[in-house]
């Protein structure tokens, strides 16, 4: 083999020695030193007997994080190969698969100027997936083990599967299956393949809630997750969507653009309302969904008018909450909801100054005028409150309700008693938000709960075989107290 100077990177594949490639044998029976990231592999073993090794796992004892093991390992290579000697360093598997210190090594070395050549190998998926009989094309979705642990909701689509690498111990395999369960039901099959091309190898098929349980689990474990199957994933929902707008698709969708589905959009969000009160979580799965349709529809027609595209409306909500939750996502320290309510309300003063006219773009510009009206009361209520315009106390919030209800019964005609009238209702969704409640819900439940009482007195009337107007009022309202009484 011709020789060469500069850092020649080689993997050990997932097995003995037997796995190697000719290649990187003969390279080896060359070698008087090697640098390993790890001597705990199975090919080590194997080695010619004349080669010294000098292996990085104390790095894991003496530093506190992944990350920094390997940034000094990077750091050793580097330097060693910096000073003109020829650098050997293995890695298990292939050195860019689920590998982190190769390509940083790659990269640094070609800033340098430093050669660098890699000798392929047989990574852990080849061995896997023969342990799991499957071919993974063209659907299947891999991933670290830190990035799931680490994550509060998997960031893959459930209807695909998934290889999950690096359950190196029942700690990590705990905290991935805290996060799947955000997703998948505790019996979800799932496989935790061990030492997958070697003579230990073992396959277990078990419930997930199980999996941090296994007494197998080492540093060669990877955790196999089924799909949950068809129409599970966000991806297939915003396809059939796609579909339904495609030339083969259907002739009323075809049809529909962002103005003739404003309808559709009030009439799905005030049923999700309704679902909501009615505390009924089918039904609010169901209305969920509904209004989800009418969301990815109106983003599949700007895709199609080169507006935006879904990934765009993604993209621009999620910035957006990084940018207003600095106390979340960078280090900003808060005390409390009321702090974290004034830096909101500076942070999006800042945008609304870099996005115009700060007059034309005011607290209260962005409160929408088709809200309704006690929803845009409150909401222009919240705003102010926010940066200071708010009474200390609730005291003179009900006394400006008396005030108010004073000044319809002095006004002079209909015209200033209805225009009381309105000072009046807004008056009283101030106390409202002082409660800390929502008035469109309270008059909603209070609209609800009229209902179920007038219904039980059409009830009561229709039994006795007469119509409402046989009754007194003060009948009707023995009728009322008893729905009272009865709990609705």
């Amino acid at each position: 083999m011709e020789s060469f100077t500069g850092i020649t990177i080689i993997g050990l594949g997932p097995g003995n020695i037997d796995l190697l490639t000719k290649q990187t044998w003969e390279l080896l029976n060359q070698l008087d030193l090697i640098y390993l990231r790890t001597a705990q592999h199975p090919a080590v073993g194997g080695f010619p007997k004349n080669i010294q090794i000098i292996s990085f796992d104390e790095y894991y004892q003496k530093f506190n994080d992944f990350d920094e093991v390997y940034e000094k390992i990077v750091d050793t290579i580097i330097e060693k190969a910096s000073e003109g000697k020829s650098i050997t360093y293995a890695v298990p598997g292939h050195p860019f698969v689920a590998e982190t210190t190769s390509p940083r090594i790659y990269q640094r070395a070609k800033q340098l100027g430093i050669p660098v050549r890699v000798f392929e190998a047989v990574s852990f998926l080849e061995p896997t997936f023969t342990a799991l009989e499957i071919d993974p094309f063209s659907s299947i979705t891999l991933i670290d083990a830190f990035d799931v642990g680490n994550a509060n909701f998997p960031q893959f689509p459930p209807s695909r599967p998934v290889l999950i690498s690096q359950i190196y111990s029942r700690m990590i395999a705990s905290e991935v299956k805290q996060t799947l369960l955000e997703v998948y039901e505790d019996e979800h099959p799932v496989k935790l393949i061990h030492a997958a091309g070697t003579k230990q190898q073992k396959v277990e098929s078990i419930p997930l809630y199980e999996i941090d349980r296994s007494k197998h689990i080492g540093i060669l474990t990877s955790l196999y997750v089924e799909p949950l199957g068809n129409d599970t994933s966000f991806e297939e929902f915003q396809e059939i969507i796609a579909h339904l707008r495609a030339p083969d698709g259907c002739p009323w969708d075809r049809e529909q653009d962002h103005k003739t589905l404003r309808p559709h959009l009030l009439s799905e969000t005030y049923e999700l309302l309704s679902a909501l009160d009615e505390e009924d979580p089918d039904h609010l799965r169901e209305e969920l969904g509904d209004l989800l349709l009418q969301i990815v529809l109106h983003a599949q027609i700007a895709s199609e008018y080169g507006e935006f595209s879904m990934a765009d409306v993604i993209k621009g909500i999620s910035e957006k909450l990084i940018r207003r939750h600095p106390h979340v996502f960078s280090h900003v320290h808060v005390d409390g909801v009321d702090h974290v309510l004034t830096n909101w309300e500076k942070i999006k003063e800042s945008e609304r100054a870099e996005n115009g006219n700060k007059e034309e773009n005011g607290i209260l510009s962005g409160v929408p005028n088709e809200y309704p009206a006690l929803a845009q009361s409150q909401e222009i209520q919240n705003r102010a409150a926010r940066v200071g315009f708010d009474w200390d106390e609730v005291e003179p919030v009900i006394e400006k309700i008396h005030e108010e209800v004073n000044e319809i019964a002095n006004a002079p005609d209909k015209e200033s008693q209805l225009k009381e009238v309105g000072d009046l209702l807004f008056a009283i969704v101030n106390l409202i938000r002082w409660y800390g409640a929502d008035a469109e819900s309270i008059l909603r439940e209070t609209n609800l709960k009229f209902r179920k009482r007038f219904n039980y007195i059409e009830t009561q009337v229709k039994n006795l075989n007469k119509s409402m107007k046989d009754f007194s009022l003060d009948e009707l309202d023995a009728f009322w107290d008893q729905a009272k009484k009865s709990g609705l």
